[in-house]
């Protein structure tokens, strides 16, 4: 199920008889909450089928910033990397079955496996453009633009996550979204 991040480090997929007890595998239900606001993350979760959440709390309100499906990793990536409290929750929209890498194993795995370190390096480049692309779109795009490029670039996403999770992450009400929705 790791497959696509194997064919990106050989060393380890090369080596997967020693490094696969680096991680655990585990299945969890729809709506787990895998890690919550606050709280220091010390696992990475790559997501060998399923869906995630990443959302935080303001004042109340859930903002959902970004979704997680089948061979992408997850943390709260500041708190993972630096052990300090993170500012995330982490939970699961589908039954998700995922290979934890904790902490611990993650500092194992970059000093013993050539190349982990640059898929490490290449996985936090990843999220901060996603998260500069995301800035931008929400100063320069409309609602209706936003939800067009999240059609155009990751049609899946509708077709698996709910439509308040949607909205939430397009920074407008259910409602708003069902009228752009009706518009389109």
């Amino acid at each position: 199920m790791l497959e696509p991040i194997l064919e990106q480090i050989p060393a380890l997929k090369n080596n997967w008889d020693e490094y696969s007890t680096y991680f655990q595998e585990k299945t969890y239900p729809a709506h787990t909450l895998l890690l919550r606001e606050g709280e220091v993350s010390k696992n990475m979760f790559i997501v060998g089928k399923g869906c995630l959440r990443l959302w935080l709390n303001k004042d109340g309100k859930d903002i959902t910033c970004q979704f997680f499906f089948e061979n992408e990793a997850v943390s709260s990536m500041e708190s993972f990397f630096h052990n300090t409290p993170g500012t995330f929750n982490i939970e699961t929209l589908e039954s998700s079955h995922l290979f934890i890498l904790s902490r611990e194993n993650m500092h194992k795995l970059l000093e013993e496996v050539p190349g982990f370190h640059e898929y490490m390096h290449k996985l936090k480049e990843k999220r901060l453009l996603y998260y500069a692309r995301m800035f931008f779109s929400r100063l320069q795009d409309t609602p209706e633009q936003r939800y067009k490029k999240l059609l155009e670039e990751f049609p899946y996403i509708v077709q698996r996550v709910p439509q308040h999770y949607i909205a939430s992450f397009l920074g407008i009400t259910p409602v708003s979204l069902s009228r752009i929705r009706k518009r389109l």
